[in-house]
């Protein structure tokens, strides 16, 4: 079992930054690929930036950039650093762990964009 905990969700001005977090916890074992997700609401989840554990990344089209996905190995947590924010952006963030043909998800954290 996996345990992911986001944060750093929240309201923001167009224009503007914010860094989501994901604390992972459990058993977690190389190789492993972590996830940011975003769903808009009546929209379907989308994949916005994956980093995998020998520190790979790769971005969705719409947000390569804008956003940069990061971890801190040793703490097990990655980040999302989302600069240029528009109001496009707002949904639900989503961390996912995916390793030895697991997946876990985290509750989501809730990011903004509007004036």
């Amino acid at each position: 079992q996996v345990q992911l905990v986001e944060s750093g969700g929240g309201l923001v001005q167009p224009g503007g930054s914010l860094r989501l977090s994901c604390a992972a916890s459990g058993s977690i074992f190389s190789p492993y690929a972590m996830h940011w997700y975003r769903q808009a609401p009546g929209k379907q989840r989308d994949l916005v930036a994956t980093i995998t554990s020998v520190g790979s990344t790769n971005y969705a089209a719409s947000v390569k950039g804008r956003f940069a996905i990061s971890r801190d190995a040793p703490k097990n947590t990655v980040y999302l650093q989302m600069n240029s924010l528009t109001p496009e952006d707002t949904a639900v963030y989503y961390c996912a762990y995916y390793g030895r043909g697991n997946y876990y998800w985290g509750q989501g954290t809730q990011v903004t964009v509007s004036s």
